[in-house]
């Protein structure tokens, strides 16, 4: 492969200024988080993502678009009361997300349409800071019973708004709106409310600029108590500005301020209890753990410190907090924080302007990795269009167009001894920033989309413009498509038709009507249809997990066939949806309203069930006898296979034929599988090879598949696969080798030797330790202990009695047992134990009598070193073949914004401007050292 390693792209990541989860932490909750957990992370141009954490995967699943001179500056979510539902059964409620960002309005953002849904604003200074009443919880009686809320108390959660006039504003939650409940104001001077946080659900404690803390009682509006942090250090300013404030579970008050100082304050007299200088800058913000027994927080001097407390001595009940460890994940300030915690889960996520989230442990700080998660979308905004060069990328309102030559073409182009050149440029005029652009195959048409509208552009290259510079129009296009903007647009490889993803992630087709002569533009067609997902099951929550509503059938990827006769879409929740396009018979171009729909004389006609005919042709579902079964996981990407000898040309009407179906699907949890499109069953490639067959390298791999490239010159049928920081390549002419065969081969034994060693490997290995290996708390991997900054015993000797020789050695660090009773959905799924089925059927579907056999897979982790590309099947008489490799990978690239090809064959499968046959990509990276930041906070010895 010919690879241009590129760095001319200037997109800029945005700085985070707010984190939130969707759920509290809750030390009593079992498992790893429940379904419906997302984190939210707000940037500081507006835009807004969704993170779904996966159990440790981290998939970003959508990005909900900012706008000019917009800012996340906090974010909360809430969660309805539940509702009766039929036969007395509890329905989920509603989990809501809300916003705010330099304005006097908070704004509620619509999950499911990804834009803005309601906003409420007054008159009241600019909002600094928001928080979430804490969720009700039901207290028991006497006789342990539950008891019911109190007549007309509200059991949902309220939100707090800090302003900097110095009033603290209440917004009710209720009846799902978003209204005025109740104004605080202090009596005295107005100075700016930093932050805010409960206490609980009726006291509300604010952080001033007046080096003060307040607190009110929401219900009559009255403040309570003033609290006093004194005067500045000497050669500061007087006043300390409170920039953050939490509370522990027994309602101690923790403040972070411009000092640098971490203060705890009593919960019932607000007496200054302790307090710790942590930082050399300012403290930004705090976070603690649902225990109340670690605290965490950041500063501008980018250090990330932990402290823990510790018990008090005998007679002593109440104890200190101590500083144990800090250190500077970030290179710039640690703005903001947000806490999850379960039996399982302990994590904190950071971010601040060097625009990284940090994921990091926060039970077993010190025992395990940290987790740095890419500052680059998970999905590429970048296309090309490689029979012309172009490479296209957009960020924010600007699309750039590049020109990417294999060599110099004249001296204009070849100054710099460059080989890329911006050959032009286009600014969206509006307020919204763009949501998806599409480059068409022959790079003759752009497609560009807010979320409020749809724009079409025809590029042309500039006659006697020796540096290639291209030509820009404008496409007009129907109000009716145009007007309501879209999620996703994509344009066929023949330029034909467009498809239009709304942002309630309903799907259009429309008709791009091409034209022969230089000097046109192409047309769009007033005709348009809307394709019909296939209905799903609805996978219901438990009614304290809290519901999405529609959110998880959005959809991430839509894609066409390498002859545009088939459309593919993929949505976050695991639905696979297809399309085949076909000649219609019976209807006449004259019988087509203007949305599409046929004529009727009778109103009360099914229109809409009826396939729309554009020009002759229909979008008709395919598989309705057998839709693509749902995925366990959202789709990550979606891709056809190419066919390897491109001599069909691109028409309506040909003859389709079965093997140019094969639709490669790749999950969040790095699954690939292939259907065939129209059929929706698996193909022979996805039956012979489940994903216990996929190198372990692959499956370990943390970070989520960004795309993927088709590699099939000279009969090769190569799939590339990238992430933000790896580049992956899998041979599909050849089948992986099973798990058994792989390991014979890393330890270099015969079949015969295999099972014996297999089984002696199991026997010595020591249970507890492999339960250590395997276990993580959510962000990185166990550190070994030879690499432990702080040494602790991973055991303890348990002595019952005075007999000392029957003491019992026990593991600290193993992991929780299961206890009957608990939530099943709560435990992590063994993939190792569920694998052994599809094992078994791919065993038999290849028949070639190669796989070695083992004894039946023990349930739990195998030991299995990693495999790498030279690693190749073995017989099973012991000799050992040397066929091509199966599969090769690399980290040489990091920050990598996306991959695209340059190159394609012709209609004869040559390469005109290739003749070597070797697949050429331009690989973009975007590294955070090219990226300009901010002034930040310099050390002394700096």
């Amino acid at each position: 492969m010919d690879i241009h390693r590129c760095r001319f792209v200037s997109y800029n990541p945005q700085a985070i200024n707010a984190l939130a989860f969707s759920h509290p932490p809750s030390a009593d909750l079992a498992g790893r988080g429940v379904p419906t957990l997302r984190l939210a992370i707000g940037r500081a141009n507006g835009d807004i993502e969704i993170w779904n954490p996966m159990r440790g995967a981290w998939f970003q699943e959508t990005v909900m678009r900012g706008g000019k001179d917009r800012s996340i500056e906090g974010l909360a979510w809430t969660l309805d009361p539940q509702e009766d539902g039929p036969d007395g059964t509890k329905l989920p409620g509603k989990l809501r997300l809300f916003s705010i960002g330099y304005s006097t309005a908070v704004t509620e953002w619509d999950l499911e349409n990804g834009r803005p849904l309601r906003h409420s604003s007054g008159n009241y200074g600019e909002i600094w800071c928001l928080a979430a009443q804490p969720r009700w919880q039901p207290t028991k009686g006497k006789d342990g019973k539950v008891l019911p809320p109190a007549e007309g108390e509200y059991t949902g959660q309220h939100l707090a708004a800090g302003c900097a006039d110095g009033s603290i504003v209440i917004l009710s939650t209720a009846d799902n709106e978003l209204k005025f409940l109740r104004l605080m104001r202090p009596s005295t001077k107005r100075a700016r409310v930093l932050s805010v946080t409960f206490q609980n659900r009726h006291t509300i404690v604010a952080g001033y600029a007046d080096s003060s803390i307040r607190l009110f009682d929401i219900r009559t509006g009255q403040m309570l108590r003033t609290i006093s942090l004194g005067k500045g250090p000497t050669g500061g300013p007087k006043e300390l500005l409170v920039w953050s404030v939490k509370c522990l579970p027994d309602g101690t008050i923790v403040s972070g301020d411009s000092a640098g100082e971490i203060r705890f304050w009593d919960a019932k007299n607000y007496s200054l209890v302790q307090r710790i200088q942590g930082h050399l800058a300012d403290t930004l913000d705090i976070a603690v753990s649902a225990n109340g027994d670690t605290v965490v927080s950041g500063g501008a001097d980018q250090r990330t410190v932990v402290y823990r407390k510790k018990e008090g001595e005998k007679g002593d009940k109440k104890g200190r907090w101590a500083e144990i460890m800090h250190r500077r994940y970030h290179t710039h300030d640690v703005k903001t924080f947000a806490v999850y915690e379960t039996k399982d889960i302990s994590i904190a996520v950071s971010g601040g302007p060097d625009a990284t989230p940090i994921v990091l442990p926060l039970r077993e700080f010190g025992k395990e990795h940290h987790r740095k998660l890419s500052s680059l979308p998970q999905i590429p905004q970048l296309t090309s269009a490689p029979s012309s060069r172009l490479v296209m990328s957009f960020w924010d309102r600007e699309v750039s167009l590049w020109r990417v030559s294999r060599g110099p073409v004249s001296s204009h182009e070849n100054i710099d001894g460059q080989r890329h050149r911006l050959v032009g440029k286009v600014l969206i005029q509006g307020e919204e920033n763009i949501s998806s652009a599409m480059l068409s195959s022959d790079g003759k048409t752009l497609a560009v989309a807010t979320i409020s509208e749809v724009k079409i552009f025809s590029l042309r290259r500039r006659k006697g413009d020796e540096k290639g510079a291209l030509r820009i129009q404008k496409i007009d296009v129907p109000k009716v498509l145009s007007d309501e903007g879209a999620r996703l647009v994509t344009i066929s490889p023949d330029s034909r038709w467009l498809s239009i993803v709304r942002p309630n992630s309903d799907i259009y087709m429309a008709r791009i009507q091409p034209t022969s002569a230089s000097n046109e533009k192409p047309q769009v067609m007033p005709q348009f249809a809307k394709l019909k997902r296939a209905t799903r099951h609805v996978r219901h929550e438990k009614a304290s997990h809290g519901t999405l509503g529609d959110y998880e059938r959005t959809i991430r990827s839509v894609v066409f066939s390498d002859d545009s006769m088939v459309l593919a879409s993929g949505d976050i929740s695991g639905c696979v949806d297809t399309w085949v396009l076909g000649t219609a018979t019976g209807s006449a171009n004259g019988a087509i309203k203007r949305n599409g729909a046929s004529e009727s004389d009778d109103d009360s006609s099914d229109d809409e069930d009826e396939d729309v005919v554009i020009e002759g042709e229909r979008w008709t579902t395919a598989a309705t006898e057998s839709p693509i079964p749902r995925m366990k996981s959202g789709i990550t990407l979606l891709s056809f296979r190419p066919k390897p000898t491109p001599t069909q040309k691109l028409l309506a009407n040909v003859t389709h034929q079965s093997g140019e179906d094969r639709l490669m699907v790749l999950t969040s949890e790095h699954q690939l599988i292939e259907f065939d499109a129209r059929d929706g069953k698996l193909s022979d490639w996805s039956r012979r090879n489940p994903k216990a067959y996929l190198p372990a390298e692959f499956r370990g791999v943390k970070d989520r598949a960004m795309g993927c490239m088709w590699d099939l010159f000279e009969g090769r049928e190569r799939l590339w696969l990238y992430g933000a920081s790896w580049l992956w390549m899998f041979d599909l002419l050849q089948d992986f080798p099973s798990p058994e065969e792989a390991g014979a081969v890393e330890e270099g034994k015969t079949a015969g030797q295999l099972a014996k060693a297999s089984k002696r490997k199991r026997e010595a290995l020591d249970d507890d330790e492999e339960e250590r290996r395997k276990h993580n708390t959510g962000a990185g991997d166990r550190i070994p202990q030879s690499q432990m900054d702080v040494h602790f015993g991973t055991k303890v000797r348990k002595i019952v009695g005075s007999d000392a020789s029957q003491g019992e050695w026990i593991a600290l660090d193993k992991e929780r047992p299961r206890v009957a009773g608990e939530d099943d959905e709560a435990y992590e799924y063994d993939e190792t134990f569920a694998a052994t089925n599809e094992t078994t059927l791919a065993r038999l579907r290849r028949g070639d009598g190669t796989a070695v056999e083992t004894e039946t897979p023990q349930k739990g982790p195998r030991k299995t070193a990693s495999d790498t590309p030279k690693k190749q099947l073995v017989e099973a008489n012991g000799a050992s073949a040397q066929p091509t490799r199966r599969w090769w990978h690399t980290y040489k690239y990091r920050d990598i914004l996306g991959i695209v090809p340059l190159n394609t064959l012709s209609d004869d499968g040559s390469d005109d401007q290739n003749p070597s046959g070797m697949l050429e990509v331009a690989v973009v990276e975007r590294p955070m050292w090219d990226v300009e930041l901010p002034g930040r906070y310099v050390k002394d010895y700096e």
